[in-house]
């Protein structure tokens, strides 16, 4: 099972999520993509790459445009970006990144997860340093060669290649996202780009079964119900 096989399967179960939960964190990326610089999505390359993936999960367009009107503004909350770090049953390690307008309630209610399935949060640096953080570029209808001629072209290093069937997944460094999905766009303009993110991917994985498992299900259920939970990250190899 390759490190493709996993982030595909991650990216899927973001699109089966409830759509309210889907809808809160697309509309608070754009928010914050647009009042960090120009809410133009033509002058603002972070912004650009949001709404191309709200619109993937889609994310309807009177929300895309009502948070670029309220960032344009000047209105709206103040988000703070949060993560938090913890264990979960067996050898599970777990990061949850969050945006949230109250840090005290955030960390109250990622808190009360871990507690409730009697896991524990960690605290800062504590699982962390067991994962990568990198960039991950997903797509099909190039060849290894192509890619490969497409990445020395444009003169961009990736850390691995990795092929699965028709699929390609490169991994860089967290810095260079916009530059390898770049050199791709530019060596074939009309491929379709399936993953484009910034994760953090495990050195190791583990697996569990049984009642850590179900257990395992739980945490992850019930930290993906929290309205303020962008992100979270594990080492466990989901069937």
């Amino acid at each position: 099972m390759g490190r493709a096989f996993e982030v595909r399967k991650a990216s899927m179960a973001k699109t089966n999520a409830v759509k309210t939960k889907i809808y809160s964190r697309y509309g608070k990326e754009i928010y914050l993509a647009a009042k960090a610089g120009v809410p133009d999505p033509d002058m603002n390359l972070t912004l650009k790459r949001v709404i191309e993936k709200a619109k993937k999960a889609q994310v309807p367009s009177d929300i895309i445009k009502r948070n670029i009107d309220k960032a344009s503004s000047g209105a709206g909350e103040s988000y703070t970006a949060v993560r938090y770090e913890g264990f979960g049953p067996g050898a599970a390690t777990i990061i949850v990144d969050c945006l949230t307008d109250n840090v005290n309630r955030t960390v109250g209610d990622v808190r009360n997860c871990f507690t409730k399935t009697k896991n524990k949060m960690g605290v800062s640096g504590s699982v962390s340093f067991m994962f990568n953080n990198i960039s991950i570029v997903s797509f099909s209808g190039l060849n290894e060669e192509e890619v490969l001629e497409a990445l020395v072209t444009a003169e961009v290093d990736v850390n691995d290649i990795e092929v699965e069937e028709d699929t390609v997944t490169l991994y860089g460094a967290a810095t260079d996202l916009h530059k390898i999905r770049g050199a791709i766009e530019t060596f074939k303009p009309e491929i379709e780009i399936d993953i484009d993110e910034i994760t953090m991917l495990p050195m190791n994985y583990t697996k569990l079964e049984g009642e850590e498992l179900e257990n395992f299900n739980r945490l992850l259920t019930m930290l993906d119900e929290l309205d303020d939970v962008q992100e979270v990250y594990h080492n466990v190899e989901l069937e």
